[in-house]
């Protein structure tokens, strides 16, 4: 009989291990995004996402590209049907529609598209951060990443990548400005503590870390140390000679004492990247923010 409810047992379904994607800059590629989509399990005419898999986008899914606005509605209709599944972090760009306009883009998103990214802030539906816990370690994600400085001076030096989610996403609510403090893309000066939405990786992001250890690992798009088309490394050899690339998802790693950097903007322009894809892992618990 034990031998009988074995083979019962070998025939039913194993439970998914929980992953997450977390997906780099769109920049109005709508066509990528679906395909990706389709490669990590979303049905391909349905667009469901899959009931193990957790997606994590670290924002700037506009401008670039042709597709903004139907980019746009694609995630507004994840954000409806399965929120449980999608984590739509706030970059640069969609900041530029929330009354923190720093930089001029044109052409600018149409009205209803405006009005959809509003709604998205005001309703809790877009975040700063999330933390994905996975057995290679806990990660921040965030546009642009964490600068040393702003960890320890706006946040006052969150120990875990959930605790450091927690508290930048509780600067919404506060209506701090420090979530779109600039640094060198802006102003042209380097700053150690730029924020999550505009540190740029190889003047501003890495080297704020080199005399500190890192709590935690993180993952950020918005800029490269690499220029992907060619596989060059960009900024000062201390930030290059500690940095691996890999040329088919476009994913660079940085090694940190404490963690690791990992920047995954595939660099979308007028045209998609031809080769790219999200960081992928297998979660050890529920993403949170």
């Amino acid at each position: 009989m034990d031998r009988v409810d074995d083979l019962m047992t070998d025939l039913l379904p194993r439970p998914s291990t929980p992953r997450v994607a977390v997906i780099g800059d769109i920049g109005g590629q709508v066509g990528a995004l679906r395909y990706e989509l389709v490669r990590l399990g979303a049905d391909p005419h349905t667009g469901v996402i899959p009931a193990d898999l957790t997606i994590v986008q670290v924002g700037d899914v506009i401008h670039r590209g042709p597709d903004s606005e139907e980019v746009v509605a694609l995630v507004d209709s994840y954000l409806h049907r399965q929120p449980d599944h999608w984590i739509q972090l706030i970059g640069n760009h969609e900041g530029l529609y929330l009354g923190q306009t720093a930089f001029e883009w044109s052409p600018r998103v149409d009205d209803p598209t405006i009005a959809t990214l509003r709604r998205w802030w005001e309703d809790g539906s877009m975040v700063v951060a999330a933390a994905v816990p996975t057995a290679d370690g806990d990660f921040l994600v965030t546009h642009a990443g964490l600068t040393a400085g702003f960890w320890r001076s706006v946040l006052d030096v969150p120990h875990t990548a959930a605790q450091a989610a927690t508290a930048l996403n509780s600067l919404i609510a506060n209506r701090q400005a420090a979530i779109f403090r600039s640094g060198v893309m802006l102003t042209g000066r380097k700053s150690g503590a730029a924020g999550p939405l505009w540190a740029s990786a190889p003047t501003e992001l890495v080297p704020s870390w080199f005399h500190s250890t890192m709590p935690f690992s993180q993952i950020h798009g918005h800029s490269s140390i690499t220029d992907w088309s060619t596989g060059e490394l960009r900024g000062p050899a201390a930030v290059t000679t500690r940095t691996s690339l890999n040329l088919i998802t476009r994913h660079e790693t940085t090694t940190m004492r404490g963690g690791r950097i990992i920047g995954i903007d595939p660099d979308h322009g007028a045209d998609p990247a031809p080769l790219w894809s999200a960081w992928e892992a297998d979660l050890t618990g529920p993403v949170s923010m």
